[in-house]
């Protein structure tokens, strides 16, 4: 599932995301493309607010309560809440997000790249899925696929704190080829 996933990672630059994903976010990735530091952070704050909102207001509220519950430990409450958006909105990158979040926080590595994929299927810009499908493959020992995922996710948001110190240890155990 790693090698599958990581295909699809190193395809993503270029590729739009699914008409479902909000059109102001192109906007702002530009933007947070060429922010100063000073600026990153809101800029970040917006994206993650346009990928978690959602025009229906029970959907919302739904992922609110399943946020909630993640961040209180009450995983079986969020599984049920975010089974259920990404059955009935299966075109909500977040909802799929936040489902692999959940997955990796029980150690359910094949069901969080799984969802992850996903994520990724409709939002290519994800750089939280890709930092998380990272996490995932150096949870696995796959240490290459980890640098390539942190590499992308980089070119997407180029301020991400702690990925660059990643990219960095990671470069350091990699073997150098000769070609």
């Amino acid at each position: 599932m790693i090698a599958d996933v990581l295909k699809l990672v190193l395809a993503l630059e270029g590729r739009p995301p699914a008409p479902s994903v909000p059109r102001r976010l192109d906007g702002l990735f530009r933007r947070l493309a060429a922010a100063p530091p000073d600026q990153v952070a809101d800029i970040e704050d917006m994206i993650w607010a346009l990928w978690t909102h959602h025009e229906n207001a029970s959907a919302e509220d739904a992922m609110k309560r399943a946020c909630g519950a993640i961040a209180h430990g009450r995983y079986g409450e969020a599984q049920a809440l975010l089974d259920g958006l990404v059955a009935e909105r299966p075109d909500w990158a977040e909802a799929w997000n936040k489902r692999a979040t959940l997955h990796y926080l029980v150690e359910r590595d094949a069901q969080s790249v799984a969802d992850i994929r996903r994520t990724l299927e409709i939002e290519p810009r994800h750089f939280g899925a890709l930092c998380g499908f990272a996490h995932i493959c150096l949870r696995c020992g796959e240490d290459g696929a980890a640098l390539a995922a942190f590499e992308v996710a980089l070119r997407v948001h180029p301020a991400l704190k702690g990925v660059p110190e990643a990219i960095a240890a990671l470069s350091r155990r990699q073997p150098r080829r000769v070609h």
